[in-house]
């Protein structure tokens, strides 16, 4: 690596191979995808912060391109290109780039991970992957361990069974990484919208009488207005004719928001949170995702990993937005500094998202090899 003298480089090197040879010796077939990558594909999916810290760049024809900033995204490009419609496991090892933004993040930095695509056991597959994952940091030498798990599907399934329309749902899954946000909405949905007035008010007034998209284009043309955003009219007119039906929609129960603020609540041992996330609510999806996590935790124990020692955060869900369940981080001590050094979840719907015919379930985990480093020294 660059600016790193030979034994340094050697010592990573050598460390490094001690965790793929984890993933290998699992069944883990090592692949490595392309360095440079489509851009919308990182900035529709990830996140902000993700498109925040992405290098962007312009090919001669126009096209956005990007310097991976990730390697799960190129995992499934590669995927789709070559076996689709198989259960495939990969691993990977090699450069990531993003725009540093806290201790210990380069703009280049390694990434060791691994991506299960297509299984048929979802449980005993996220059970695995965050076994290897530990068993993966421990032969490379590190042994204090903090894991923090999250668990989105539960989320999801809390939300599924709140009666509110569909469009109040989606955005509130997609704020679930921005609390503040997902506050004030959540609080927005409760007072109701009716009374509330902003500064498109009049534009929203307007539909009452004209198509939406309509309106959008006559505002357009009468001022004159530059169309600077990457969102299409049609978009526009969409999010406008969704805040026009909100004006005529119930207020979110009191006692369905208490119901959400106390499961974001929730925190403790992944074993002793059970009992407070069964008395959160009693309808069917959540109860399915509630007896899925029961099973996790009994497939980790099976597998000799203790969900005692597993720190349960129902508002914890990593930084990347193509999350769907499972979730975990594990962080080890650099110096006087906690770090993540380590992470991954299920993400069923991204393959579908980057093309695939249907949905493929997904789950992976991803190395940031140089904290690993930082971590040991």
């Amino acid at each position: 690596m660059p600016g790193r003298t030979s034994t340094e480089r050697e010592s990573l090197a050598r460390q490094n191979a001690a965790i793929m040879a984890v993933f290998e010796r699992a069944g883990f077939d090592h692949i490595a995808p392309d360095i440079i990558q489509p851009a919308d594909i990182f900035l529709d999916r990830s996140g902000e912060d993700i498109r925040a810290r992405t290098f962007v760049f312009t090919d001669p024809d126009g096209a956005e391109l990007c310097l991976r900033p990730d390697l799960t995204v190129p995992a499934c490009r590669f995927h789709l290109s070559h076996a689709p419609e198989r259960e495939q496991r990969y691993c990977y090892l090699g450069p990531a780039f993003r725009f540093p933004d806290e201790h210990l993040s380069p703009q280049e930095f390694t990434q060791a991970g691994i991506e299960w695509f297509g299984g048929g056991n979802s449980i005993e597959e996220e059970a695995r992957i965050l076994k290897l994952a530990i068993s993966a940091l421990e032969a490379a030498g590190l042994t204090r361990l903090k894991v923090t798990l999250g668990d989105l599907g539960l989320f999801n399934a809390l939300l599924e069974d709140t009666a509110m329309p569909s469009r109040w749902r989606r955005r509130l899954q997609h704020q679930f990484w921005r609390p503040q946000a997902f506050r004030e909405l959540l609080s927005l949905f409760a007072s109701g919208t009716s009374t509330q007035r902003s500064s498109i008010s009049e534009t929203i007034d307007l539909l009452a009488t004209t198509d939406a998209e309509a309106a959008v284009r006559s505002i357009i043309d009468q001022q004159k207005l530059p169309v600077v955003t990457d969102r299409s009219i049609e978009d526009i007119a969409e999010r406008l004719s969704e805040k026009f039906s909100d004006r005529s929609e119930q207020p979110l129960a009191q006692d369905l928001v208490a119901r959400v603020e106390a499961y974001l609540g929730i925190e403790g041992t992944a074993e002793a949170v059970a009992p407070r996330l069964k008395a959160i609510a009693d309808a069917p999806r959540y109860r399915a995702a509630l007896d899925a996590f029961n099973r996790r935790n009994d497939a980790l124990e099976d597998l000799g990993l203790n969900p005692r020692r597993f720190h349960f955060n129902a508002s914890f869900g990593r930084d990347l937005e193509y999350y769907t369940g499972f979730v975990f981080q594990i962080e080890a001590t650099a110096g006087n500094h906690a770090v993540a050094v380590a992470g991954g979840g299920r993400y069923d719907n991204l393959l579908a998202d980057l093309g695939a015919k249907s949905q493929i379930p997904a789950v992976g985990c991803a190395i940031h090899t140089e904290r690993v480093k930082a971590a040991l020294a």
